[in-house]
């Protein structure tokens, strides 16, 4: 793995937290500095029973306000220790608990599945990371290539802090507008209206726009609908079928899933928790759009992660970390991959995301061999601490004895 380092502008900063104040809550998950509260005594515990990761779960749902959340961990050297747990519910009317089967919306971990389908084409020789992205969308500002919009160097501002998005998404408005449709080339349009955050390649801002474009270029090179590039070169090999990027059209989560719930990013006490597992997802498309499971994901990240899915050069890409000041503690960026170092020095890879309802982690080891995945279906009390302690008790406890 390479290092590269810059520093986060403190414009971009100031966007990132614009976004994490909108219901477009994509942003809001790669903002939150991780913490560990776990202890060495919880975390030793884990491993052999998971007890500890049962009862941070526990906690969540109790002291944390979260309607439900669900966790998996998979490891291939030793099926055994395959592991799931819940807490809370899946559907606060019913009562029914979460099940791990259940579909979720998974966010900004959609960046992940644009990122690789990218690097496959390159390894494909159909295009290259330094390309300029002008080569398929004319109206991008020159400089900006293909690799600075999948490590967020291309300084194109977010759409999700543009003022108008912001007023129909925040509070009693986003109800009203949850079914709205925006096609890729309006929400790059609403983006380029505003002035780039900095010259391309000298800072670094996280950016909804850079993934939306890297989805359109994926359709304008194989000329079949992201959708479709999504099941015929990741889901289907992989066998993930509860894995796919819905159609603007579907407001449905297909298939057993429980239910999203929402403040509407109202922080005031007497905010009220609406349903909104029904939305239009156009507008977070290859951004945010796609909906998987747990178990899903665990088997996507291990083939990721294990080079099953890339080829050596394109998986280095990907992984050549930036570190940034200014941004979030312990924390790297790659091409659509994450690393957080846990407080016991420990270093785990993996991407979160969140949307309306519904928080999601999946972090494991950097050979993909063991990974845990984590949701909640509730978008409010920022589960970022829940998730870190989850990873601290089964990545930092000593290994079992065989």
């Amino acid at each position: 793995m390479r290092t590269r380092r810059l520093s986060a502008g403190t414009r971009g900063a100031r966007t990132a937290a614009a976004a994490a104040l909108t219901a477009l809550a994509l942003t809001a998950l790669a903002l939150t500095a991780p913490t560990a509260s776990a202890s060495a005594d919880d975390a030793a515990a884990a491993r052999p029973g998971h007890a500890a990761a049962q009862r941070i779960m526990d906690r969540a749902v109790a002291d944390g306000g979260v309607p439900g959340i669900t966790a998996e961990l998979r490891d291939a050297r030793d099926p055994r220790a395959h592991w799931t747990g819940t807490a809370g519910v899946a559907d606060t009317t019913t009562g029914r608990e979460r099940r791990p089967q259940d579909r979720f919306r998974i966010g900004s971990t959609t960046k992940t599945f644009t990122a690789t389908l990218l690097l496959q084409l390159v390894a494909e020789h159909r295009l290259t990371l330094d390309d300029p992205v002008t080569t398929w969308i004319p109206e991008v500002p020159a400089g900006v290539t293909v690799r600075r919009l999948l490590d967020h160097t291309s300084g194109i501002p977010d759409y999700v802090t543009d003022p108008v998005i912001v007023s129909r998404s925040v509070g009693l408005p986003f109800l009203e507008h949850r079914f709205d449709g925006y096609r890729p080339e309006e929400l790059v349009r609403i983006a380029l209206s505003h002035p780039p955050l900095f010259a391309p390649g000298t800072s670094w801002s996280y950016s909804n726009t850079n993934y939306v474009l890297a989805g359109m270029i994926i359709e304008r090179v194989t000329g079949k609908p992201l959708a479709d590039v999504v099941a015929e070169r990741i889901s289907r090999p992989l066998g993930l079928t509860a894995t796919y990027l819905p159609r603007a059209d579907d407001p449905r989560i297909r298939g057993p899933h429980g239910r999203h719930y929402s403040k509407l990013m109202l922080t005031t006490p007497d905010a009220g928790v609406h349903d909104v597992t029904e939305l239009n997802p156009s507008w977070g498309w290859a951004a945010g759009g796609i909906v998987s499971t747990t178990g899903d994901l665990d088997r996507f990240f291990g083939a990721l992660l294990g080079g099953r899915l890339l080829p050596p050069a394109q998986q280095e890409a990907m992984l050549t970390m930036l570190t940034t000041r200014n941004w979030i503690p312990g924390t790297a960026y790659g091409l659509g991959v994450s690393s957080i170092r846990l407080a016991c020095g420990t270093t785990v890879w993996g991407m979160g995301g969140a949307i309306n309802g519904s928080w999601t982690y999946t972090y494991g080891t950097r050979d993909g061999r063991r990974m845990l995945s984590v949701n909640v279906n509730g978008d409010w009390n920022d589960p970022i601490a829940t998730f870190t302690d989850l990873l601290q008790a089964e990545f930092c406890a000593p290994a079992p004895t065989p």
